[in-house]
């Protein structure tokens, strides 16, 4: 019985780090984004966030984030999108409670942008571009890159006089949940 256990828990071990390198190990839990550069892979944390996860899920489920914008992209800082107005002040129209947490605002974390109102996060969202440990226990962190961040550094920079406001930016081609889309596409 102690051997097929162990058995068990090697093969499921092995089927933990079967995942491709830069690839997320959980497909529900792991969107995949399309910049004009390239693919994005990033890794969604429900552990830090679940209400935060399962909304970006479903609006990514229904294309919302296919063609947003980066509106606001500022160097070495972060990458701003998710509004499908392109101006900053839009969203899908549901404010989500604050789900802040430890996760530092290191590079390649995924946040929610938010107004005063700690429970004002929609469908907006930011890139980390470095780190800003201002940020931590402010804003909902919900996710990290795990491949691709080059593309995300192409991410077309705004105007650092106006707030990282971007003439003609550049925009999220599509955004899939992985585990929707068919193995080899």
């Amino acid at each position: 019985m102690a051997a097929l256990r162990n058995l068990f828990v090697a093969v499921a071990g092995l089927f933990l780090v079967a995942a491709a390198p830069g690839q997320a190990a959980d497909p529900e839990n792991t969107l995949l984004m399309d910049l004009k550069s390239g693919q994005v892979v990033i890794e969604m944390r429900p552990d830090l966030a679940p209400k935060h996860v399962a909304r970006i899920k479903e609006l990514t489920r229904k294309g919302f984030y296919d063609g947003v914008v980066f509106h606001r992209v500022i160097a070495g800082f972060m990458a701003q999108g998710g509004d499908p107005t392109g101006t900053g002040t839009g969203g899908s129209g549901v404010k989500l409670p604050a789900e802040f947490s430890a996760e530092p605002h290191v590079r390649g974390v995924l946040s929610m942008a938010r107004t005063a109102d700690p429970n004002s996060g929609d469908s907006q969202f930011f890139i980390m571009l470095g780190a800003a440990p201002y940020l931590d226990r402010q804003y909902t962190v919900w996710g990290k890159v795990v491949s691709g961040m080059e593309h995300v550094d192409q991410i077309k920079k705004g105007n650092q006089a106006l707030n990282g406001m971007v003439k003609e930016p550049d925009k999220i081609v599509r955004m899939r949940v992985a585990a929707d889309v068919p193995a080899g596409k």
